[in-house]
């Protein structure tokens, strides 16, 4: 975007350091969370507009409509598919299927977590899985921190696979025109690979030393998953339109589709599939219901975040920290992406990776002249998606997945500490960077 060189912003302020200077506070607001995050985005947001930095239809043009209708339709999918009981019968099926071995266990709630965080979203998948761990850990009288850690990387390493499975993903794909073939393509064999080697140091840390009573391990075998699917009728509603959707995913990019709107149209499928036979006050509740499922704090946040962002772009502050960048690299595409890359892991770890994500994606973008052009910045975007979603991983304050999994041992009397979780977990997501250095440099430099 064009900086706004002429005009000044509210008390003649120059409008490039009044926007630096909203966009660096939003962030410190950000990661200090004494106010949540939400609202620290939305008053950013009016001030951005308010103080004359752009307009109230500039601002409306900087928000990624395609990102929060594709969060939208999925998180309502999920709220009903959710009640089927079809999760829980996923976890309870899949510790059953290796004899309530501990270590069996572990691998397999692993592998339900990544599977699922890659066709769902990994904030769902963890919502999900997290309270029936703690149910069988318990019942094994076996410590959980291991199966919830597990879970934490799947969760990010699952959600790096595609294009809904993080929400880094869905703004970069958005943002590009990255497809859902396009990530599963590129970064899908990359995850199993990582989640393949992260499960190596795990098994030498905890995995060799879980061990259950044989009555203990019964008592799980006894549990009937049947017993967990509660309504039929919305099991194969809700897994038809998921599976079509999932389809629909696929081939919307040939046909000239958005994500969202295929996640949106779902979704409303899927409400008039739950709600059809009920009388009209019946189908308010459950609509009421399905509605209250959406994260709306999250997706308020991205409204505010976006147009902070925009702000930020406009007044040509993003140019120049691109120009810094460059400078820096000396306009080398190797090492810009091993930068952006390495960059990204280690400022998702120590802040949420969705509001660096906003600000990167037009600093890339920017970039397109130095490299010849938009279509050459493909080492770049796949970086930013590896850094991103694998750098969550090196401590608790990484992704939302993270802290949820972190709420519900809390609650269930096992915190997890902020500092011994860093200590294990910042070196294997390291370990999953430089894998994904390998990967980057040899497929794409």
């Amino acid at each position: 975007m064009h900086a706004q060189e002429s005009a000044a912003v509210i008390f003649g302020l120059d409008p490039l350091w009044f926007a630096i200077g909203v966009f660096a506070l939003t962030y410190v607001m950000i990661m200090t969370e004494r106010i949540n995050r939400a609202i620290v985005a939305m008053l950013a947001a009016g001030v951005m507009v308010l103080a004359g930095v752009m307009t109230q239809r500039e601002a409306v043009g900087g928000v990624d409509f395609n990102t929060l209708g594709l969060l939208t339709g999925m998180m309502v999918i999920v709220a009903i598919t959710r009640k089927s009981g079809v999760f829980q019968y996923l976890a309870v099926w899949s510790a059953k299927r290796v004899n309530a071995d501990p270590w069996g266990i572990l691998v397999m709630l692993t592998l339900v977590t990544a599977v699922l965080s890659a066709l769902l979203d990994n904030v769902t998948t963890v919502l999900l899985v997290a309270p029936v761990t703690l149910l069988i850990t318990e019942t094994l009288r076996v410590n959980p921190y291991p199966y919830l850690f597990a879970e934490i990387f799947a969760s990010n390493i699952g959600g790096t696979a595609t294009l809904i499975g993080d929400p880094p993903n869905i703004m970069i794909g958005s943002a590009v025109g990255y497809s859902f073939n396009d990530f599963l393509y590129h970064l899908g064999p990359l995850a199993v690979l990582v989640l393949a080697v992260t499960m190596v140091p795990i098994y030498l840390i905890w995995g060799r030393g879980l061990k259950a009573a044989a009555e203990d391990r019964q008592r799980v075998m006894s549990y009937n998953e049947q017993e967990a699917i509660t309504d039929g009728r919305v099991l194969v509603q809700s897994l038809s339109v998921l599976a079509l959707v999932i389809v629909g995913f696929m081939i919307a990019h040939p046909l000239g589709q958005e994500p969202s709107t295929i996640a949106l149209f779902g979704a409303a499928v899927l409400l008039l599939l739950d709600n059809y036979p009920r009388k009209a006050e019946a189908q308010t509740r459950a609509v009421h219901s399905a509605f209250a499922e959406v994260e709306w704090v999250t997706l308020f946040f991205f409204l505010g975040l976006f147009i902070v962002v925009h702000g930020l772009e406009r007044t040509g502050a993003l140019t120049l920290m691109a120009k810094y960048l460059l400078d820096l690299t000396e306009g080398d595409l190797g090492v810009t992406a091993m930068v952006v890359l390495w960059g990204s892991a280690v400022a998702s770890a120590v802040v949420d990776n969705i509001p660096f994500v906003a600000t990167t994606i037009p600093l890339i973008k920017s970039m397109a002249p130095s490299f010849g052009g938009a279509e050459n910045l493909m080492p770049l975007w796949w970086s930013l998606a590896l850094g991103a979603c694998l750098g969550g991983n090196g401590s608790l304050v990484g992704a939302s997945a993270n802290l949820i999994v972190a709420g519900f041992a809390e609650r269930s009397g096992h915190r997890i500490k902020f500092v011994p979780f860093m200590l294990a977990a910042f070196p294997l997501m390291l370990l999953s960077i430089a894998i994904s250095s390998v990967y980057v440099w040899l497929r794409y430099l």
